[in-house]
């Protein structure tokens, strides 16, 4: 059976269609189920990567879907990292990656309390569902809220003990991210504005008024996987691992469960769906300033194939991208939001007359959008060219 090639061409001609970036949706639920996960451990980051993607690009309009409608949702999921997801996706996000994510923390903080002479697993339980109770009935709290009600939240625990960064914070926050990752609580509305990170906390409740169903773990990993390919495939049993956080082992069963072709990129083997193996038309040239963090720049473990050799400037030393420009499905640069608010750019490479005019353009749209805000990298470090651009 001859297996088909799919050239990087037809990887970006993928990517600025399925990605909206070529054809902007309607509303950010669009542009999470379409992406099929939103990369919120920098809470700024939510709100550009929809913009960037939406016809009319609104704060408000993210923000109600995040906060009234609550029809997107925050959890720690893939690779233990905070994603926004459609809220119906929650169930199968939850038994793919979050139960295992909630397993493994919960562990670390058993290992805090007992360092820390509190106590262990049954003072640990106490405390989980005494902060469950308080949050019923406050309906929506903050965690100095939480830590009023339930007094041993305030309890101190040693962090990174030995290192130049060792800490002694209260348990609360090691409690509440626990929670939310066995999907019993949730992240709502942030104390300030649309870029702070100080969020308050709801029961599950409040979104999925019968709590989250549960599914399958084998069927919920295959449908995770069958989305991510139906937005990001063509790609590699890596790329897949990189993305869930899943074992390599993990990957190869759920995709024993889904129907998918082989194909061949680049020397390597990759899958997409068995109902998309037809060739994609290019969907007409187009330019984008992409936030740090991007979905699509953070999508695949293989970035070559759009990102060329511009790796080191545009990634921090953990590997957290920064700010991108894109051109027809290529990273051809990098971007920065000056102290005076200007947003700077710098392409890496020469994409010709008409591209360059509109990336310059979209500039000063990004500028104009984000006004009096002030962009500041959270959870990562800045790139070099970042750092360069705002010196």
């Amino acid at each position: 059976m001859t297996v088909r090639a799919i050239k990087a061409e037809e990887r970006r001609a993928r990517l600025g269609a399925r990605h909206l970036l070529a054809d902007p949706a309607d509303t950010a639920v669009d542009v999470a189920r379409a992406l099929v996960a939103l990369h919120g451990t920098d809470p700024a980051s939510v709100h550009l990567a929809a913009a960037a993607r939406m016809k009319v690009p609104d704060v408000g309009a993210v923000e109600r879907a995040l906060y009234d409608d609550r029809l997107l949702l925050r959890m720690l999921a893939m690779r233990r990292t905070v994603f926004t997801v459609p809220t119906e996706s929650a169930p199968v996000v939850q038994a793919a990656c979050s139960d295992d994510v909630a397993r493994r923390e919960r562990r670390k903080n058993l290992g805090f309390i007992e360092q820390a002479g509190l106590g262990g697993d049954a003072w640990l339980r106490e405390v989980e569902e005494a902060t469950v109770a308080a949050l019923r009935a406050r309906g929506e709290a903050f965690a100095a809220d939480l830590s009023a009600d339930v007094p041993r939240l305030k309890e101190r625990i040693l962090l990174s003990e030995g290192k130049a960064y060792e800490a002694r914070p209260a348990i609360a926050n090691r409690v509440l991210l626990v929670l939310a990752a066995e999907g019993r609580i949730v992240r709502g509305r942030p104390r300030g504005s649309w870029t702070s990170s100080q969020f308050s906390w709801s029961p599950i409740e409040a979104w999925l008024p019968e709590g989250l169903p549960r599914v399958p773990v084998e069927e919920a990993r295959a449908e995770l996987i069958r989305r991510w390919l139906g937005a990001y495939g063509p790609g590699t049993a890596a790329d897949l691992k990189w993305w869930t956080g899943l074992t390599l082992t993990q990957v190869r069963k759920a995709l024993e469960g889904i129907a998918v072709e082989r194909v061949e990129l680049d020397g390597e083997d990759g899958y997409v769906l068995a109902d998309d193996v037809e060739p994609v038309p290019d969907p007409g040239p187009w330019v984008a300033l992409l936030p740090a963090l991007d979905p699509t720049v953070m999508g695949w473990a293989g970035r070559g194939w759009y990102l060329g050799a511009h790796g080191p400037l545009l990634f921090d030393r953990n590997g957290n991208a920064g700010p991108t420009v894109w051109c027809d499905g290529r990273v051809v640069g990098g971007w920065a939001q000056r102290p005076d608010g200007e947003v700077a750019y710098r392409l890496l490479e020469d994409v010709g007359a008409e591209a360059a005019s509109a990336v310059a353009a979209e500039a000063a749209r990004l500028t104009s959008w984000l006004g009096a805000v002030r962009l500041a990298p959270r959870a990562r470090g800045r790139s070099r060219i970042e750092a360069e651009l705002v010196a």
